[in-house]
């Protein structure tokens, strides 16, 4: 019996703890799913919150956007998705107003104006362009937005021609060139020397490039770091500029030993692209100098090249001479140092560095190896296309055969041995007769000419490394 009593107790006291713990529990769940549905609440006001201030910020930036309804309500305009732009600034797509709902900028007009492609000119509204006096063609009257960055596939006249009035004389020897397509992107360039900052090889405008995205002072690899500068050199390379004429900063810094010599800045007033530079004297002056607006290709790859003649100086920036020294101390090694703003994206990247010795006159080369060997003309990589900076020697060629009417030159194209043998002599073929026709454009009589290409069978350099390489593509004018 008290076996059976200890039992019932038993089952009692369990019962009793049991239905506790349910209405503990059954407390807890209930005060849960009333936090749930405040904090529903909550988000749900939030979420109305953030919709009306969302909708008061679009119709303030779209106000042609809304309308009202005959109750007075406003209802958004419903637009078809071809009626939508993106923004040329930002990227943004799907603006509907007048202007861009992510960064303000306003929608570029539709307008009938057309830009140049020679000179870059754009709202023109003509027949011929306000700037240079081109004419429009069909496909420029097209409709297309004069804001628009349009990609150019002809050779701007204006461009050629002042590099066709330009004094520079590339350098005969070669002693440093870098093929940066041949080296993996993202990494530091093998050829050269990390001075401070950071820099990486990127893709621009589809070339490798050295990028900084910061900023970086680079040197080109020597044997000698201390002292590889001739007294008679030149210096080539191309940099970049961004489609609304806005520059990082370039310095190319001069030294003799740990002195420094000569500072170039270019971009450092950007977007406005000035040059400032700073030298000295042989005898230790100190002397400064400026020029304000300088003009640059917008959204394309400018090219820079520097002339030292003993003591002269000279820098030219797409062929117009900006900077003329008369007498400066001669310099032994340089730092690059290029710098991004990135608070506002403005890039800075180079391509195409080059360095040659000497700068011996035309007719004297001529008249001693009965050939002209020139590596001032150059090409887009794998094509026959002249780059702009080529006009340069083409014209002096012009105007040697114009002083000289006996003259006569085969053109010779030549490679180094990237590629099949093939595709190279093809390629020189097709270079040889890109140049051949530009001198008959410019007045040379085409009896006085041929094209010959010589594709990668005549080296007159080993094509294991850069240099070499950059020896045997060359153009010689050879008397015939």
């Amino acid at each position: 019996m008290r076996t059976l009593k200890l039992f019932f107790i038993s089952v009692f006291i369990f019962t009793f703890c049991s239905l506790q713990t349910n209405a503990q529990l059954g407390d807890r769940i209930g005060k849960a799913i009333k936090k749930t549905a405040e904090d529903a609440t909550v988000r749900k006001a939030e979420e109305k919150t953030d919709e009306a201030v969302s909708k008061s910020i679009d119709k303030a930036t779209n106000p042609d956007s809304y309308k009202s309804d005959n109750s007075g309500n406003e209802k958004k305009n419903q637009k078809k998705t071809d009626e939508y732009w993106a923004c040329a600034d930002c990227g943004h797509e799907s603006n509907a107003g007048k202007f861009c709902t992510e960064c303000g900028a306003k929608q570029p007009s539709s307008d009938n104006s057309w830009t140049c492609p020679d000179c870059g000119n754009g709202g023109n509204t003509g027949k011929f362009c306000t700037e240079c006096g081109a004419k429009q063609t069909s496909e420029q009257g097209s409709g297309t937005s004069s804001n628009s960055s349009q990609t150019k596939t002809t050779q701007p006249r204006a461009l050629e021609s002042a590099y066709a009035k330009s004094d520079f004389v590339s350098g005969d020897e070669i002693i440093f060139a870098d093929e940066l397509d041949k080296e993996q992107m993202g990494e530091f360039p093998s050829r050269w020397d990390l001075i401070n900052g950071s820099a990486e090889l990127a893709k621009f405008a589809g070339y490798s490039a050295i990028y900084a995205e910061e900023s970086a002072t680079i040197a080109p690899l020597m044997k000698d770091m201390t002292a590889y500068l001739p007294d008679m050199f030149t210096v080539e390379f191309d940099f970049m500029i961004d489609d609304k004429g806005r520059a990082g900063t370039y310095t190319l810094e001069m030294f003799d030993g740990n002195e420094r010599v000569i500072e170039v800045i270019l971009g450092e007033y950007a977007p406005y692209c000035n040059v400032y530079w700073n030298y000295f004297t042989p005898s230790g002056e100190d002397r400064k100098g400026e020029l304000e607006s300088l003009a640059i290709k917008k959204g394309e790859w400018n090219h820079w090249a520097v002339s030292f003649n003993k003591r002269a100086f000279k820098l030219y920036i797409n062929g117009a001479r900006v900077v003329n020294i008369p007498s400066m101390k001669a310099p032994k090694k340089l730092f690059l140092h290029f710098r991004s703003d990135y608070r506002d994206g403005y890039p800075a990247a180079i391509k195409d560095f080059r360095m040659a010795q000497g700068a011996v006159p035309l007719y004297d080369r001529m008249m001693s190896d009965g050939k002209i060997i020139s590596y001032g003309i150059t090409f887009d990589v794998g094509k026959s296309t002249l780059k702009p900076e080529s006009m340069t020697e083409i014209n002096r060629i012009a105007q040697l055969m114009k002083d000289n009417p006996t003259v006569k030159f085969s053109v010779e194209g030549h490679t180094d041995n990237t590629g099949g043998g093939a595709s190279n002599q093809t390629l020189s073929e097709a270079r040889s007769k890109a140049v051949m026709d530009k001198l008959v454009e410019m007045g040379v009589d085409k009896s006085r000419l041929k094209a010959a290409g010589k594709g990668q069978n005549s080296p007159i350099a080993d094509n294991t490394t850069d240099e070499g390489r950059a020896k045997n593509r060359r153009v010689e004018f050879v008397k015939f």
